[in-house]
């Protein structure tokens, strides 16, 4: 059995343990909420009140050039490429996730039309995260197109002749679980459909290789394994291939192939610049660099193949302890065991029953308890996950309620995830999680 000085041992053995001081952590927390949002580096406070107070406060508008406001979004879509497999020039960092999701589906609908108008179809899993489902649904609706959800194990057949796009994430927000990309989107472009990927729960967790992989397009969140800061701006990457067939919806002027110009007329620039829409968040991108300078910083101990190696690690010692030390206890795996089909995370379930008056698993009050002593995890509600937007959908199935824990290999130590497990057998142990205030539900879980 492992032991808490087994884990101190792996610690000292760590060799990505100094990136861990590019980090503000909190004394006394545990934080495995990394994949919901990604811990302060260091360097950001400084970094953004520089921003405000001598590029914005004192330069002003000649900041736009003297500091390089103007090419941010490129500059850090290009640091970037490199975690997702993009090449130079091919990334930008800019909006929501979900503002560019709209653009680039929308952008492969057209595409995927024009190739063949019979296509009418989008295909997506079933328990994609739900503002995937959401933009999808607002733009098949717009389009008379009929949007198709299944499991994991029925992707494959539902790519028929009619589909126009795979949309798929990456590894999936409840469970952890990761698609094989390469081999599904070989699939969906066998079957004349085009991919989009949607990698907020693989950009600097996972390695990525979008080109190697020959995606058409993807999208990601920089708040989470990024670090960027709550609502930090997202990423859109374009494969070369597409990305001067069609003007993405949104054409504002920061599109534009000359925005200074001020012409009257729309005239989108050239490659990945014309899915910028409007005026850039200087604040929130120069916050967003810091995140991403710790990346650079860990190039030289081996970067992402290094950190898969040591998310690997830490998600296996974490399954292991769970069941060694909180047997008993009705908790069950929601995520792979298989290293191939593993994210960065690990989702516990609970047997329904086991909640307070028997009402639901109390899933939600074992993380608030964990919560109170320094464990920050987070909770999935279980949910009937079918569609109303499509047909064929095959109807509702209900998921278990999920205990979600995120290992972010930047920061979180063998020890970290020692002291995670005691901490949840005490709380299972003593039913602790039972009390009162554990049971309140709060706006965010």
């Amino acid at each position: 059995m492992t032991t808490q000085q087994d884990c101190r041992a792996l610690d000292a053995q760590d060799p990505l343990a100094p990136l861990r001081g590019h980090f503000n952590l909190p004394p006394g927390v545990i934080y495995l909420d990394g994949n919901s949002l990604g811990v302060l580096p260091k360097a950001t406070a400084a970094r953004v009140a520089d921003v405000v107070v001598r590029e914005w406060g004192q330069d002003l508008i000649r900041s736009w050039n003297t500091a390089s406001w103007f090419d941010l979004p490129q500059r850090l879509g290009n640091q970037l490429a490199p975690l997702i497999g993009a090449g130079r020039d091919e990334v930008v960092c800019t909006d929501s996730t979900s503002v560019n999701l709209y653009k680039v589906l929308s952008a492969a609908l057209n595409i995927a039309r024009e190739d063949s108008p019979v296509r009418r179809r989008v295909v997506s899993e079933r328990s994609n995260f739900p503002t995937d489902l959401y933009i999808a649904e607002g733009l098949c609706k717009e389009r008379g197109l009929e949007l198709v959800l299944v499991e994991p194990e029925e992707i494959n057949v539902a790519l028929t002749q009619d589909v126009a796009v795979l949309m798929l994430t990456h590894v999936n927000y409840r469970t952890g679980a990761m698609h094989d990309m390469a081999a599904l989107t070989a699939a969906a472009h066998a079957a004349g459909a085009l991919t989009v990927w949607d990698l907020a729960h693989s950009a600097g967790a996972v390695p990525v290789d979008l080109n190697g992989a020959g995606a058409d397009f993807s999208i990601g969140c920089g708040y989470k394994y990024l670090n960027g800061g709550p609502g930090a701006p997202a990423f859109v990457w374009v494969h070369p291939r597409h990305a001067d067939r069609f003007w993405q919806p949104l054409s504002g002027w920061w599109g534009h192939a000359a925005p200074f110009q001020f012409t009257p007329d729309y005239q989108p620039a050239p490659g990945i610049q014309r899915y910028l829409c409007g005026t850039q968040p200087i604040i929130s991108l120069s916050a967003l660099q810091c995140g991403l300078d710790v990346f650079t910083a860990a190039e030289a101990l081996g970067g992402m193949a290094a950190l898969r190696d040591k998310s690997l690690a830490l998600t296996d010692l974490f399954i292991r302890l769970v069941e060694e030390r909180c047997a008993g206890h009705g908790l069950g795996l929601a995520t792979p065991r298989d290293h191939a089909r593993r994210g960065s995370q690990v989702c516990l379930t609970r047997e329904e029953g086991l909640g307070v008056r028997g009402q639901g698993s109390g899933a939600y009050a074992i993380v608030q308890a964990l919560i109170a002593r320094g464990v920050i995890g987070d909770y999935r509600a279980g949910s009937g996950a079918a569609s109303h937007a499509g047909k064929g959908d095959g109807g509702p199935r209900l998921h278990k309620d999920i205990l979600r824990f995120g290992f972010t290999p930047l920061y979180i130590g063998y020890e970290d995830v020692w002291n995670a497990v005691e901490h949840l057998r005490q709380v299972l142990d003593t039913g602790e999680w039972q009390r009162p205030e554990f049971n309140q539900i709060h706006a965010v879980t």
